[in-house]
């Protein structure tokens, strides 16, 4: 298995990145840009990333009607990201879509993920604002099954649900998972989270660690820690 630790790049500007990234020097760490800095700096942040030689985890979580969908992937197949996603609450169809949009003429596409349910969703709040009254796991179960039918890689979980996922869709099936926080860490806004080591062993290919990193007071210890405790 080929597991690696993701650090989100939650900035707001090109300075802030670039800044943090160099603290890491000659490593070049797995990062992840999501909405804010991409919303922020636009497609070009992603390109300077990808030319110091990062790999790149583009995390718009995308949910909109199949064409449109399908249109954005297209677009950002262009960017050379080596991992993106979508929400799989868009259906069937919209996976089925952004797959066929985000796959170049040569056949080749990025790791394309779909979110089952966000970390910061718990159960009560999923039946009492989303009115979803299966359960959590079985929601997740099933979101799951659909990205493996439609083709997708994998997708985004709470590290707590991806043994579950693997029960059945199979080891193959890639399980990225945010909501990872060091034993002496705090929680801040996630509710379903767990530890690298815990992680690990549950059986997470990618594990995505913000703010212990990125908050730290050596951004770069800390993601070592992470590391040893991770692969």
């Amino acid at each position: 298995m080929n597991r690696d630790v993701i650090i989100p790049l939650d900035f707001s500007t090109r300075t802030e990145t670039m800044d943090f990234l160099s603290l890491f020097g000659e490593k070049k760490p797995f990062v992840k840009v999501g909405m804010e800095l991409y919303y922020a700096e636009g497609p070009q942040i992603v390109r300077d990333i990808k030319k110091l030689g990062h790999k790149i985890f583009l995390d718009l979580k995308l949910h909109d009607i199949p064409n449109t969908v399908k249109k954005a992937m297209h677009v950002l197949s262009l960017l050379d990201v080596d991992m993106c996603n979508l929400h799989a609450a868009g259906t069937i169809e919209m996976m089925k879509a952004a797959l066929e949009g985000l796959t170049r003429p040569d056949g080749t596409k990025p790791i394309l993920l779909a979110v089952t349910q966000l970390t910061s969703t718990s159960e009560e709040r999923m039946r009492k604002e989303l009115l979803i009254n299966t359960n959590l796991n079985d929601t997740i179960r099933h979101y799951a099954m659909n990205a493996k039918m439609t083709g997708l890689d994998g997708v985004v979980c709470s590290p707590l649900e991806a043994s579950l996922v693997k029960d059945i869709c199979g080891k193959e099936f890639l399980t990225v998972t945010p909501g990872i926080r060091f034993a002496d860490s705090k929680v801040d806004d996630q509710v379903r989270i767990t530890t690298p080591a815990k992680a690990k062993e549950i059986g997470a290919d990618y594990i995505v660690v913000g703010r212990p990193i990125t908050a730290a007071k050596s951004p770069v210890d800390a993601y070592n820690r992470c590391v040893r405790e991770f692969i």
